[in-house]
């Protein structure tokens, strides 16, 4: 069956309906394609057909493209993807013009039928490329409706005619947010930049639609850029005003991906030469570049995890197979800044929340935390007086553990101590029902150690929140010894509720975020130690595309926890514990009061504001920078190996299960160089060889903790990779 519709009525208005059954929200493959080319045909053809709307059967337009038609379209072309690729895009390309002219003749002008595209809601990606390609664009006025192209943010831009088209509609600077940066608009403000042209009454929407087919002129139906006379809006790239536009656009791609992110550059090369050339020229040159883009392995990686491998883990691709276990009511222990913000997106997500503390002032500054975050939306007008008053009347903060009578989950957030988590435990677990699952928030404790306080290990989990909770995306799911299927399925399900993405691990020292982000951080310091530029060690890191480098990540979170972590690491593993030369760093920078952010003085310094101003002029006099210093490339290698390598032996641990988890927990987690697609996909870019023969050369240059891991060697020996090999498991 297609997934587009055909009738006619009676006025002779044809109308196409998107709709994809086995789909909640519409996206375009090749097979549905060739059916709209098809059924654009009809309608041309038909002397009966006075004009066409494009519609969805869904509340949504479209979603976008199914991304998966890449990798179909590269198998097509045999030993030449590359030309698989070009060609499968030209075919949307001739789509979409098709689409535009409608029969008109573009030299004489003569004929065409008039094309309207109704969006009943959200329409991303290609479901705004389509409509792009029609005469006009008329939305329902819907609060919740999304526009725009977001690609960028998955490692490509838009390729279908998007660059081109928005381009010459808003000109080159107008367009940028929405091609650049993937910005999103509801209705409203895409009529008003410029990207639709009506916004009306969802239940006018179809009448409306038809009243401008059946009253539309010949002049309606030609498209700007094929109207004589046409000027590019801000000006063409050889105009003063459009020059001076694409060349600041070009520092500024550059600023913000350092280089590293490929999608960016092709997409502003894309737009500056298609600009100089005539519109259909303009079209190849954006299929060009967007088969170099696809072509490129930075462009699969990303896709791979931020699109296919995150969206699998939001639906529970390793989900246990047992019952729904929606959370209808949760307890928060511990009204600080964790349990206050897992208090406010539980109750965002319309779940009962209790919010205990010790005293009640303390649960009241935690409920008062949800109302700040509302309040600052109330001011951009993103939430009414009606959403706030809601959101909160959901949350009760209280002393009293009477409260949590009802609840089926519980999620402790009190400090990092065994003995106190104990305590809550225990005094929970006597108010809960039976049948309640008890999760932890902890960072670095052993979630099988904590278990020992629960009545029912086999309901004990680990839930690990990332800070700040309301922005953090990722949510690590840590299995203990004796965590049972019903309580990981209760977890993934709470976590897809508040709408985060999840990876579950099993139980060991740090899990697996902390395991990568510590190391990182260690180098970082170290290299200070060593008498590294601390500016050659930031800037390497973000050169590298990670959003933070070491020695400012370690001020964020705070350098007396780190102490804190590294007194606790070396008491549990004696002589074994690898950090010593990073010690003397750490805690001199405490004994000073340098703690960081906080602190207003870390390895940065601060103004009384909080606002970073530089890295602290006063490291120089306690580690003196030495006068020889080492390449960029090796200073990056350290930063990366030393996380690459932890990922690895997580998964030769088994602490991961599924190298998805990996890369996507690596990204969302702390911004592992989202343009690799993870550590695994860093790892299958380079190849296992040249990662192994990195490895060698580092491990002999410093230490150990640079030995190539055993199941590294075995790939580099076999030729294989992760995603391609027998390594790649679930994935």
């Amino acid at each position: 069956m297609s997934d587009f519709t055909y009738a006619i009525d009676a006025d002779g208005v044809a109308t196409i309906t998107w709709d994809v059954k086995s789909k909640s929200m519409n996206v375009l493959n090749l097979e549905a394609a060739a059916d709209l080319s098809a059924l654009i045909d009809k309608a041309i053809a038909d002397d009966a057909v006075k004009g066409v709307i494009l519609t969805s059967g869904k509340k949504d337009f479209a979603g976008g493209m199914d991304l998966n038609i890449i990798a179909k379209m590269k198998e097509s072309a045999g030993d030449n993807p590359a030309r698989g690729l070009f060609e499968g895009i030209m075919n949307f390309h001739a789509l979409e013009r098709k689409m535009e002219l409608m029969g008109r003749d573009l030299k004489s002008g003569k004929g065409g039928k008039p094309i309207v595209a109704a969006l009943p809601g959200t329409a991303l990606g290609i479901g705004l490329e389509l409509p792009l390609s029609c005469h006009r664009i008329i939305a329902a006025d819907n609060p919740k409706a999304k526009i725009g192209l977001p690609e960028i943010l998955v490692g490509i831009f838009p390729g279908a005619g998007g660059t081109t088209r928005l381009v010459r509609k808003l000109g080159a600077m107008a367009a940028s947010p929405f091609l650049l940066e993937g910005k999103l608009s509801d209705p409203k403000a895409a009529k008003a930049a410029g990207i639709i042209d009506e916004v009306v009454a969802p239940q006018d929407l179809m009448t409306r639609a038809k009243e401008w087919v059946l009253n539309a002129k010949p002049e309606d139906m030609v498209k700007p850029w094929d109207a004589k006379g046409y000027k590019m809006p801000g000006g063409a790239p050889y105009h003063p005003a459009g020059f001076m536009t694409y060349v600041g656009a070009s520092a500024m791609v550059h600023g913000k991906t350092q280089g590293v992110y490929p999608a960016a550059k092709a997409l502003l090369s894309a737009a500056y030469e298609g600009a100089l050339v005539p519109f259909d020229t303009a079209l190849k040159i954006e299929a060009r570049w967007f088969t170099n883009v696809l072509m490129n392995p930075s462009s699969s990686a990303m896709i791979r995890s931020l699109f296919i491998n995150k969206e699998a883990l939001e639906k529970g691709a390793n989900r246990p197979k047992v019952d729904d276990q929606t959370v209808r009511k949760v307890g928060v222990l511990g009204a600080g800044m964790m349990g206050a913000g897992i208090a406010y997106v539980s109750a965002l997500a319309g779940i009962e929340v209790v919010l205990i503390d010790a005293a009640q002032e303390a649960a009241d500054r935690g409920k008062a935390h949800s109302e700040g975050i509302l309040d600052k939306g109330m001011k951009r007008g993103k939430v009414t007086a009606e959403k706030k008053a809601e959101v909160l009347g959901r949350i009760t903060a209280t002393t009293d553990y009477a409260a949590l009578k009802g609840c089926d989950l519980i999620v402790e957030a009190v400090f990092e101590a065994m003995k106190v988590k104990a305590e809550v435990t225990a005094k929970a677990e006597a108010a809960i029902p039976e049948t309640a699952i008890f999760a932890t928030n902890t960072s670095t404790l052993p979630i099988s150690d904590l278990a020992k306080a629960s009545k029912r290990p086999g309901q004990f989990i680990g839930i690990h929140f990332f800070s700040p909770v309301d922005k953090m995306m990722l949510v690590e799911i840590i299995k203990g010894k004796e965590t049972g299927g019903i309580a990981v399925a209760k977890a993934l399900d709470f976590v897809r509720q508040i709408r985060k993405t999840p990876i579950v691990v099993n139980d060991a020292r740090f899990f697996y975020a902390n395991r990568c982000i510590i190391p990182y951080i260690n180098e970082g310091i170290r290299m200070v130690a060593e008498g590294v530029e601390p500016a050659l060690i930031e800037n390497a890191a973000k050169l590298l595309g990670l959003p933070l480098g070491p020695l400012q990540l370690v001020d964020e979170t705070s350098i007396d926890l780190g102490v804190k972590i590294a007194k606790a690491t070396k008491a549990a593993m004696g002589e074994a514990y690898p950090d010593g030369a990073v010690d003397p760093v750490l805690f001199a920078m405490a004994d000073k009061g340098r703690l960081g952010r906080k602190a207003k003085a870390g390895f940065y310094a601060y103004d009384d504001k909080g606002e970073r101003q530089g890295l602290w002029d006063g490291l120089d006099s306690l580690w003196p920078v030495a006068a020889s210093q080492p390449d960029l490339t090796e200073v990056q290698h350290r930063l990366l190996l030393v996380q690459t390598l932890e990922a690895v032996r997580a998964l030769e641990d088994g602490v991961l299960e599924d190298i998805r988890e990996g890369d996507v927990g690596a990204i969302l987690g702390w911004g592992y160089c989202p343009w690799s697609g993870g550590p695994f996909g860093w790892l299958d870019i380079v190849g296992a060889a040249r990662a192994v023969e990195i490895c060698d050369g580092l491990e002999a240059r410093h230490s150990a903790r640079f030995m190539a891991p055993k199941l590294l060697i075995d790939m580099a020996a076999k030729g294989e990779s992760f995603y391609g090999g027998k390594a790649a498991k679930a994935a």
